[in-house]
């Protein structure tokens, strides 16, 4: 998953911002350079159609060698993708004759691929897909390794992108048939962009198989009827998708789905009182454990009082629901591990203790989910939620009946 958004971005820092923590939530890296620069983040992406636009002919080459990577031949690297085009050519039926495949694209492939050899990334819809664009990349890509480099992949950003992708590795599986030396080329990552949401990934990782004939083994199926085995299981051969304008301006939440409540002012206590349950604040300062059982997994956290003495291990420790009176909402836990959940990160105006880092931050397993991720339980001690219900009856106020 690549972001790709800076342009789209909101705000004075809505750029870096989104570059930054995309990253954190699990993007793989991000066309944002100076997020790049600041942050470690890997850069990712291609060209800009414009830049594809702007090459009309051999002549727009300021540069053309390119040197052999593990030596000192220098090589014309657009005469060389020539060559390698007529090859393709010849040896492939790709429904177009060459005098028609784009001579400008060929070009802007060639200028770029000369300024980044070791991740030449093409976007190859500005023209035909088909017809042009992939059969450049192709071309392209074979000279680069015949001086050593290898080809990253290719970009969709338009039509069909299930199936142009589908065609796409189809033709370069045909190329890599053509040498053994070649194999490598049916690998290459295609990335999709286009306006990506959530739903359109979904949409395209739709299984297309009869569940009754087909069995999963990691990132292959295995067709019991036929006896044959797929790469894929989705509609698509699409590696890496390109998230930009739904990412960064947040499409589907535009607004923030929190609030911030007053719990304490000045060592008093407040409290929220509301006719719904789950707007009751729980009110005064408080400390936050996490309960482990004999197994090494959470069983729930605890919320004490902050003059509450801290959860010992292998004592009874009776938890409660805070709002919920039932007998079946309490229980006496046993734990063989208390982790303390608050650290001191911010004191007086500065920061008192090392960040960890966003390779760190992202590798967090709790980020991952699929959106049905099960809520942690979170229950308070006997005394908090004695005070808890105590404040909430001196607040609320006893209505009168006659």
């Amino acid at each position: 998953m690549f972001e790709f958004g800076l342009r789209r971005a909101q705000g004075p820092n809505g750029g870096l911002t989104a570059s930054k923590y995309c990253y954190v939530g699990g993007f793989d890296g991000t066309s944002n350079v100076l997020a790049g620069k600041l942050f470690g983040i890997p850069v990712k992406g291609t060209q800009a159609h414009s830049f594809i636009c702007s090459f009309s002919s051999a002549s727009d080459l300021k540069v053309r060698s390119l040197r052999h990577k593990c030596g000192s031949e220098e090589r014309d690297l657009y005469v060389l993708s020539l060559e390698k085009r007529q090859w393709i050519m010849k040896e492939i039926e790709w429904g177009v004759v060459e005098s028609e495949v784009s001579e400008g694209e060929l070009t802007a492939f060639v200028a770029y691929a000369l300024a980044f050899p070791d991740s030449n990334m093409a976007l190859i819809d500005t023209y035909d897909v088909l017809r042009s664009g992939v059969i450049n990349f192709i071309a392209v890509t074979l000279a680069l390794f015949e001086l050593g480099y290898k080809s990253v992949g290719c970009r969709i950003d338009s039509g069909d992108l299930a199936y142009l992708s589908k065609e796409v590795r189809s033709r370069l599986r045909k190329v890599a048939e053509l040498d053994k030396d070649l194999e490598w080329v049916q690998n290459v990552s295609i990335v999709a962009s286009n306006d990506i949401n959530e739903e359109t990934i979904m949409s395209l990782n739709e299984q297309s198989w009869d569940p009754k004939e087909m069995k999963v083994y990691g990132h292959f199926v295995y067709n019991t009827t036929q006896s044959s085995v797929y790469r894929s299981a989705f509609q698509h051969e699409i590696d890496v998708f390109g998230v930009g304008t739904h990412l960064v301006t947040c499409q589907k939440q535009p607004a923030l789905g929190c609030v911030y409540k007053l719990v304490a002012l000045s060592g008093h206590p407040k409290i929220k009182v509301s006719e719904e349950v789950s707007k009751i604040t729980i009110p005064g300062r408080k400390r936050c454990f996490r309960l482990y059982g004999k197994s090494g997994y959470a069983i729930l956290d605890l919320m004490t009082l902050e003059d509450e003495p801290a959860p010992k291990t292998n004592e009874q420790i009776l938890c409660r629901h805070p709002f919920q009176a039932r007998e079946s909402k309490r229980a006496l836990v046993v734990a063989s591990r208390v982790e303390p959940l608050h650290e001191l990160y911010w004191c007086g105006g500065e920061i008192v203790q090392d960040l960890p880092d966003l390779c760190t931050i992202k590798v967090r397993s709790c980020w991952f989910s699929d959106g049905d991720r099960t809520l942690e339980v979170v229950s308070v001690s006997e005394k908090l939620y004695n005070f808890l219900h105590s404040l909430w009856l001196q607040n609320a106020p006893i209505g009168q009946l006659e």
